[in-house]
């Protein structure tokens, strides 16, 4: 085979319920990617490769669940990667690394209030804001143990003109646990670092204050049921 072409679709979304808080949303994510790749033969692993990336939300986020105002909406933020480079790509280890020096990275905030705010990196009262720099990114999925399985994704970034050397980090790390032939547990950490989205806070005096870029961690432990067909 001389040509590969892989897409995925996957969306999460969360709510909590708690007593002190009320309902609160703890997952909300809308993903597509798609790549394809050529080799000149079937020895290498080597293959030259385009790929695409969409991330955006589906429902308002809010810093506090007893706030107004959102901090992020549909399409505010939304992601796009657009780039080409080279994929080692070893199918039987499930597991591929990809490389692209020419990455269009492209933020999208179609919200008024937020876009004049300069949310997310755009220049207030812009809608988009775009980069061209260096991607890499890393995929592998394995069976560390019997009816243990792993998938590691790590995705680094960084500009060539606005603070280069300045790394942007998404990593997700997912455990999946078979008990039996009905229910499978999981464990999954998501990790973001991103220069362009400054943490904000209200101070003694009521107003909101904007500070440096945080690295955001998420975990989640759950159980859910298998279906196969």
């Amino acid at each position: 085979i001389y040509t590969i072409w892989k897409n995925e679709v996957s969306a999460r979304y969360g709510l909590n319920n708690q007593q002190n808080t009320g309902l609160i949303k703890t997952d909300d994510e809308i993903r597509l990617a798609s790549s394809f790749g050529y080799r000149k033969d079937t020895l290498s692993n080597w293959y030259f490769s385009s790929q695409f990336n969409f991330r955006t939300q589906f429902t308002d986020g809010f810093q506090e669940p007893d706030d107004e105002d959102p901090i992020s909406r549909f399409f505010a933020p939304a992601y796009v990667h657009l780039g080409i480079g080279t994929q080692y790509n070893l199918k039987e280890k499930l597991l591929s690394l990809y490389m692209s020096p020419l990455t269009l990275k492209s933020t999208y905030v179609f919200d008024d209030k937020l876009s004049n705010e300069g949310a997310f990196g755009v220049q207030p009262g812009e809608r988009s804001r775009h980069e061209l720099g260096i991607l890499l990114r890393t995929k592998w999925e394995k069976e560390i143990f019997k009816n243990v399985a792993m998938v590691n994704d790590l995705e680094l970034y960084t500009d060539y003109i606005n603070k280069f050397g300045n790394i942007d980090i998404e990593w997700i790390l997912n455990f999946q646990f078979k008990i039996n032939k009905v229910f499978q547990a999981s464990f999954r950490s998501h990790l973001i670092y991103d220069d362009d989205i400054k943490y904000k806070e209200t101070n003694d005096n009521g107003e909101v204050v904007t500070l440096g870029p945080r690295i955001q961690l998420k975990q989640q432990l759950g159980l859910g049921i298998i279906y196969n067909f």
